[in-house]
């Protein structure tokens, strides 16, 4: 029976993912960590955990309690928007406002990158040992269209479009440096996922978007280290 890790599991992407695996006739072992408490799900056999991405030794926790299971897929969807509080409270529904040149502050750029490109590097180091105990380990990163240098003809964006660039980088890195290892990069779409506070315009349920991403990962002899859509096009760095 393959073990399938999913970070974020408490909701959006993360717990679709999970109600998802759940729902197959045959699930999976399923390990789901999320920093908040992971709702249950009605007679569903799964191991909760709960632990901070961006902390070393919560991580070092769960590597050592997981040193003997072999990780057949990582699927992580841990991410914040980095939109400044101050500015949120000041233009609720405007994100531009919240993420703007001048409204953007050091400590928000910072918690950002913690959580979205410190956090994902903290993750993926901390269970390669489980990983390369699995016979064809994969590993599926949420990133974001927004962390394209070449789609950037809008600006703005500072601390999620930072953050998502240098996740491109990390993640691609490790597809060089573990080449035992399939890495794949996967823009979701504007999903509704609560990473506002608000509905936005155009937004598709977490569901929708996981259903697009399941059909993805189905296909066979992608090549490691890609940075697609949910349909599996390639996204220009």
């Amino acid at each position: 029976m393959p073990t399938i890790l999913i970070t974020g599991a408490a909701s959006g992407i993360g717990l679709a993912f999970l109600k998802h695996y759940l729902s197959l006739p045959a699930p999976p072992r399923i390990i789901a960590v999320d920093h908040h408490e992971i709702p249950p799900q009605e007679e569903a056999q799964y191991s909760p955990h709960t632990l901070d991405v961006s902390s070393e030794a919560s991580l070092q926790d769960l590597s050592s309690r997981l040193k003997n299971t072999p990780i057949d897929l990582l699927i992580h969807s841990v991410g914040i928007r980095g939109l400044v509080p101050s500015a949120v409270a000041a233009h609720p529904g405007d994100v531009p406002a919240t993420e703007s040149i001048d409204a953007m502050d050091a400590a928000t750029m910072i918690r950002t990158f913690e959580t979205n490109t410190l956090g994902t590097f903290l993750v993926i180091r901390a269970l390669l040992p489980s990983l390369r105990l699995a016979a064809s380990p994969r590993v599926v990163v949420m990133g974001s269209r927004m962390g394209s240098l070449s789609y950037n003809t809008t600006g703005g964006g500072y601390a999620y479009r930072a953050s998502k660039a240098a996740l491109n980088a990390v993640v691609k890195s490790f597809s060089v440096d573990v080449p035992d290892v399939w890495f794949l990069l996967v823009h979701p779409g504007r999903v509704e996922s609560g990473l506002v506070d608000w509905k936005e315009e155009g937004a598709i349920s977490a569901e929708e978007s996981v259903g697009d991403m399941m059909k993805l990962l189905e296909k066979e002899e992608m090549e490691s280290g890609r940075f697609v859509d949910r349909w599996g096009v390639d996204i220009g760095w």
